[in-house]
C-alpha cells in the first residue's frame, strides 16, 4: 500500500491516525461474523481492507502538526524511509521488541479468530493494539528527534532534509 508523500501529508490529519486504529478490531469482528454470515463474511472484511486503502487519503492534510497522532504517522514515515535516511541507533531495539510485540499479538488474535475463542481473541487484540499505541510513541519520539515540523505538509519538502539530525 505504497503511499505518496501528498497521501502521508492527509494521513498526518489526527482523524485519519485514529480512526485507522480502528483496522484491527473491525477485521476481527468481521472475522467473528463468520458465525453469522458464513462466506457472506468476505463482505465486512472486504470492507474493512478497503477502509484501510481509503482511510489515509480521505482526509484532508491537518492546518498543524501538533497532534500526537500526526507526529506519530509522519514519524513512521521516517521511519519507512530510514534505509536512505538511517534514523538513531537507540531506536532499533525498542522497535524490534515492540515489533515482536504487535506480531505476537497479531498471532494470538488470528488463532483466537480461527478457534472462535474469545478469550484468545481478545488478548491477541488487547496485546496487538497495546504494542502499536507504543509503536506509535516511539514515532513521535523519532519524529521529534528528526526536528522536521514541515515535512511532508510543504510542497517539494521530503525526509532528506533531515538527514543530518537523524543519522547517528
Amino acid at each position: 500500500m505504497t503511499m505518496s508523500d501528498a497521501t502521508w501529508a492527509r494521513h498526518a490529519n489526527p482523524w485519519s491516525g485514529w480512526s485507522r486504529l480502528s483496522i484491527l478490531p473491525l477485521l476481527a469482528l468481521a472475522g467473528w461474523s463468520r458465525l453469522w454470515l458464513g462466506w457472506g463474511a468476505s463482505i465486512p472484511a472486504g470492507a474493512v481492507l478497503a477502509w484501510a486503502w481509503l482511510n489515509p487519503r480521505l482526509f484532508p492534510a491537518p492546518a498543524g502538526i501538533d497532534a500526537w497522532m500526526s507526529k506519530g504517522v509522519l514519524g513512521e514515515r521516517i521511519w519507512l524511509s530510514r534505509r536512505d535516511d538511517p534514523i538513531p541507533a537507540h531506536h532499533a531495539p525498542v522497535l524490534r521488541v515492540l515489533t515482536i510485540v504487535v506480531l505476537a499479538g497479531t498471532a494470538l488474535l488470528l488463532a483466537g479468530i480461527l478457534l472462535l475463542d474469545p478469550v484468545l481473541t481478545l488478548t491477541g487484540l488487547s496485546v496487538a493494539m497495546l504494542g502499536k499505541l507504543w509503536f506509535l510513541d516511539r514515532m513521535v519520539w523519532i519524529f521529534t528527534e528528526a526536528d522536521h515540523t514541515e515535512w511532508p505538509l510543504s510542497p517539494g519538502a521530503g525526509p532528506s532534509g533531515a538527514r543530518d539530525r537523524r543519522a547517528g
